[in-house]
């Protein structure tokens, strides 16, 4: 399901964040990707969503090269990922249930399918008779099952937590391993990335560590077939629709048609935005409020908004929240 082979990522300052880091996690794994404050860990999470790209090397999601993946298809790709950050990053302003449910209206999901889902990610967790409470009223422990809730409500492929436990007393980790062991039970690939030895101490999984931006040791290594990958993907971008066949068998010749780009349209929900935070948008494919809302803090970061701009699209949100929580 993942690929990372001889991976290296250089940033300006000259810092190698990683250096050569190759391993495979197979559909159905549960892995931990351990290793100390600064060694990598994060780096590659930013990789594997696309935040940041690798100076070389390859990086596969199932048949997808990610580094190449185009700004348009980021959305889509990323629903196909369940993501608990380490600051949590549940809505304040909204509800434990609420929160949840939000992220199934961004998927566009009927409102039978918004509460069945609601109600049983909310039972998985442990946390129906909670449901009504803010983020600010539940506990730490409670934050993060519920985070992991939300995180699974567009049943993703891959299942990643960034140091679930990090702020967490034994018992409340000890249910999160729980959790995390049902959500893998389901098919779910599961990818953790911690530092907490007792949390380690408490799973039977693969383990790769990381260490000063390498693979210092993986319990359970997986030979990577990377040209394999490469040459399905070469046969499916070698085939041709009929027409086009048909076309260069008339003419004789080996022209390509190619194809013209689509304008990119921005939601009428942008329509009050300044003209410089439209263009910004729509150089990277933000093309509507619910894909504004899948987008990272790394995003914003590459965007390299103007203080005045970023004081318009926190506005934005804020006020566009605020009507979705009126409906």
């Amino acid at each position: 399901m993942v690929i990372f082979d001889t991976v290296t990522k250089k940033y300006k300052d000259k810092i190698t964040a990683l250096e050569g880091v190759s391993f495979l996690i197979e559909p159905e794994e549960f892995c931990f990707l351990v290793g100390p404050s600064g060694a990598g860990k994060s780096t590659i999470m930013k990789l594997l969503i696309r935040e940041e790209v690798p100076t070389s090397g390859s990086i596969f999601f199932n048949d997808i090269e990610v580094p190449k993946l185009n700004r348009r298809l980021l959305p889509a790709y990323r629903q196909k990922l369940g993501l608990v950050f380490q600051d949590i990053k549940l809505l304040n302003s909204k509800t434990l249930e609420e929160n949840i449910a939000f992220a199934l209206e961004i998927l566009n999901k009927s409102n039978k399918e918004i509460t069945d889902t609601t109600d049983y990610l909310l039972d998985l967790v442990g946390l129906r008779e909670r449901r009504e409470l803010f983020p600010y009223e539940l506990s730490g422990g409670e934050q993060q099952r519920g985070a992991i809730a939300r995180a699974l409500a567009n049943k993703p492929d891959l299942f990643i937590a960034d140091e679930p436990t990090g702020n967490l007393d034994s018992e409340s980790a000890k249910q999160i391993l729980e959790i995390l062991k049902t959500i893998h039970s389901t098919g779910t690939t599961v990818m953790v990335i911690s530092h907490d030895s007792n949390l380690l101490d408490c799973a039977e999984s693969r383990i790769i560590n990381i260490k000063s931006g390498k693979l210092e040791s993986d319990t359970n290594p997986k030979p990577i077939e990377l040209d394999k990958v490469q040459k399905d993907k070469k046969k499916i971008e070698k085939k041709e629709p009929e027409e086009e066949k048909k076309d260069k068998e008339k003419k004789g010749k080996s022209k390509k048609k190619v194809p013209k780009k689509k304008p990119i349209k921005l939601s009428k929900e942008f329509s009050s935005l300044s003209s410089p935070l439209k263009k910004k948008f729509k150089k990277y494919a933000i093309t509507s409020p619910d894909v504004l809302l899948n987008v990272t803090e790394g995003d914003l970061k590459n965007m390299k908004l103007k203080k005045k701009e970023k004081n318009e699209l926190e506005s934005f949100v804020k006020k566009y929240l605020n009507k979705k929580n009126d409906e």
